[in-house]
């Protein structure tokens, strides 16, 4: 049976890159999906650089070491992420088909088809390469429009102001049936154990803060279309505050690989039976 191996949130730790690296070569599974925020802070950083400097080098290594068990590997950049990397990511995959850059694509992987997606719904930091208004123009308090503020790759105006995630999902999953699909996505749903923020007590002009800060959006999609397996991450400290990983929602199996510890968080699962899914902490 098919073993995924999903992480996320690295934001460029080199222990956590490099315990993944070993995770990868001990477990040897089948297919591995990284689930955004990848990268370092975009100021601290030339994107394009790390993507060929640093995270390409540990794909060819690992391709190297493992010949024929080299896996499939999918991934999604996140909100942290900067616009710029992608086009490292996509040349690398035509050139060496080191891995396959998911957004707004579907393609199957050890004959699951995977749906992936970058965008969150506004957020109050400054990058917002992929931030996305979520279901229509409506801000949480504190938050930033994606039209206010920073953007490293133009985007038109009228795209910032208008485009929702649910339009961009419409368009990535059409009419397929998707009771047999994966979600890679770097938003958990709205309201669920997976998008508890660290917000408790905060107020903006003594208007309360959201707690859930999930896609709305994302969560419409697993209710009215019931993927198989939602796969996550974005809020660090929920798995800490709600004491879950995972949840179903209208029968799918949503994880997140989000963690807020010293440590590597790992989901491996089988899609054929996720309810046997199971989370590694990995020292890093």
């Amino acid at each position: 049976m098919p073993l995924f191996l999903f992480v996320s949130d690295l934001h460029g730790s080199a222990s956590r890159y490099a315990a993944l690296e070993r995770e990868i070569a001990r477990v040897r599974p089948r297919v591995v999906l990284l689930g955004g925020d990848l990268l370092p802070h975009f100021a601290s950083i030339d994107p394009v650089e790390y993507v060929e400097e640093d995270l390409a080098p540990l794909f060819r290594r690992l391709r190297n070491g493992l010949g024929e068990d080299y896996p499939e590997v999918g991934l999604v950049l996140g909100n942290d992420d900067t616009r710029l990397a992608e086009a490292p990511l996509k040349r690398i995959e035509e050139e060496e088909g080191l891995w396959v850059y998911l957004h707004r694509r579907r393609v199957e992987m050890a004959g699951w088809p995977v749906f992936g997606y970058n965008c969150v719904p506004p957020t109050p930091f400054q990058l917002k390469d992929f931030e996305r208004f979520d279901v229509s123009r409506y801000l949480d308090p504190g938050c930033l429009a994606p039209e206010e503020g920073l953007l490293t790759v133009e985007v038109p105006l009228y795209d910032l102001r208008f485009g929702t995630i649910m339009a961009d999902l419409e368009e990535l999953v059409g009419e397929e049936d998707l009771r047999g699909a994966l979600l890679l996505m770097h938003s958990p749903p709205y309201r669920t154990a997976l998008d508890r923020a660290a917000l408790d007590g905060q107020k903006i002009e003594m208007v309360p803060l959201e707690l859930n800060v999930g896609s709305l959006a994302i969560r419409r999609l697993v209710e009215a279309r019931h993927p198989r397996v939602g796969l996550h991450g974005h809020i660090h400290e929920s798995p800490r505050i709600t004491g879950a990983w995972r949840e179903i929602l209208g029968g799918t199996h949503l994880f997140s690989a989000a963690h807020d510890g010293a440590e590597l968080a790992l989901i491996l699962f089988d899609p054929g039976h996720p309810e046997q899914a199971e989370r590694l902490l990995v020292p890093a």
